[in-house]
């Protein structure tokens, strides 16, 4: 049943067709059982029942067209005296059809048709000759009633599919519009494991390099401090290490976690150990907090530690031999305040402005965004008596 389903909505016209050839016949045996006088009343009834069974058979394919065909038969029949019969069922499908695919100009005409047919037949053939006027009207009525129902069931069925269709249309909207969004988050996604892995090479591998340099320089005449130098490498390593593998871990999708792969993001409490660590490379460090420390948004917290550690990379990188850094932490009543200076000789302009040409600078470059995305602001540049300053204020609350 269901192949047989399926066959006949893939031909609509091929099911027409058969109806319609359907009806041309009873069309034809109410001509041979002598249903219409001999005569001109019988030639005509034959190109009626043509026209009728035309307009079953092409409703799908042109119901505008049909549509006018039928009223033409309609008017030859009143013209010519030609009764209805069983091939004027035509007219009830083409106006079911028209109401339901047709233009909204035919759908109106059939209904003007539909409320006129009735009358028109009851006054060109009475049912019961003689008969009273209320007898007449409520005739006309109970003919009249199958064309509106027709028409109103196809303008019934046209307002459902044009809801199924808005439906269809607004489902396959949303499915591209989170499509987007899933697109997007992934982009920026990607750009925050960027800048979380640049933060965490840039930093501890500058201290590594540093820290393996001044080993290699006193090897042979400060054991000790050659050994202290190897230890804090080893240390940074493994922070390294645990930070890489926290950042690669989001990436994985249906890996079991590994026992100590994820660490906790830095916060706060830990720019003071971060401190430590850049001191312990030879870099002078002085560090302040002022007003009341108290608990932040983790992402507060995690964008002031990396302004830190991308600020002092930076220093390390492009301050001099004898640069010198201060950093403070400012606890406002609405935000933290971030202040790192040093009074080195600093980078380049290019790589602070706008990444520079060679596309250095992406530490400023992930700062500005990683602020952004807070909703705070970010003031950086050379210093006028040298060196260089940077400044940040970072809202307890994102930015509407």
């Amino acid at each position: 049943m269901q192949r047989l389903y399926d066959f006949l909505r893939r031909h609509p016209t091929g099911v027409d067709v058969f109806w319609a050839v359907v009806l041309l016949g009873l069309s034809g045996m109410s001509l041979a059982s002598g249903m219409y006088d001999a005569g001109r009343e019988e030639i005509v009834a034959i190109p009626v029942a043509l026209g009728l069974s035309t307009v079953v058979a092409l409703r799908r394919r042109l119901p505008e067209k049909m549509l006018l065909l039928a009223i033409a038969v309609g008017l030859c029949q009143l013209l010519f005296d030609v009764r209805p019969g069983i091939g004027n069922f035509a007219m009830l499908v083409i106006t079911f059809t028209v109401a339901t695919i047709g233009e909204r100009w035919a759908s109106r005409l059939a209904l003007v048709c539909s409320l006129s047919a009735a009358a028109l037949s009851q006054l060109r053939w009475e049912a019961e000759p003689g008969g009273s006027w209320p007898q007449q009207v409520f005739v006309t009525v109970i003919m009249t009633v199958p064309f509106v129902l027709a028409w109103v069931m196809g303008d019934s069925l046209r307002t459902r599919r044009a809801y199924f269709s808005q439906l269809e249309e607004r489902a396959a909207r949303l499915e591209r519009e989170r499509e987007a969004q899933s697109k997007v988050a992934v982009a920026a996604e990607r750009a925050r494991i960027a800048r979380e892995l640049h933060d965490v090479v840039a930093h501890n591998v500058s201290v590594m390099v540093v820290q393996a340099d001044g080993a290699a320089y006193v090897m042979d005449t400060a054991p000790d401090q050659a050994r202290q130098a190897l230890t804090t490498i080893s240390s940074t390593g493994r922070q390294a290490l645990a930070e890489m593998r926290r950042l690669l871990g989001v990436l994985r999708t249906g890996d079991a976690p590994e026992s100590g792969e994820y660490v906790p993001q830095p916060d706060v409490e830990q720019i003071e150990e971060l401190i430590e660590q850049v001191r312990r490379t030879g870099l002078a460090v002085d560090f302040k907090v002022e007003g009341t420390a108290r608990p932040l948004p983790s992402g507060v917290e995690l964008t002031a530690y990396r302004i830190v550690q991308e600020a002092l990379t930076n220093t390390r990188k492009h301050g001099g031999p004898d640069a010198g850094a201060s950093v403070r932490l400012v606890y406002f009543d609405d935000g933290l305040g971030l202040l790192v200076e040093d009074d080195g000789r600093g980078a380049a302009h290019e790589l602070y402005e706008d990444g520079g040409a060679d596309g250095a600078g992406h530490g400023m470059i992930g700062m500005r965004e990683r602020v952004g995305m807070v909703g705070g602001t970010l003031d950086a540049g050379p210093r006028p008596g040298g060196g260089f300053r940077i400044s940040a204020l970072l809202p307890l609350k994102p930015a509407e």
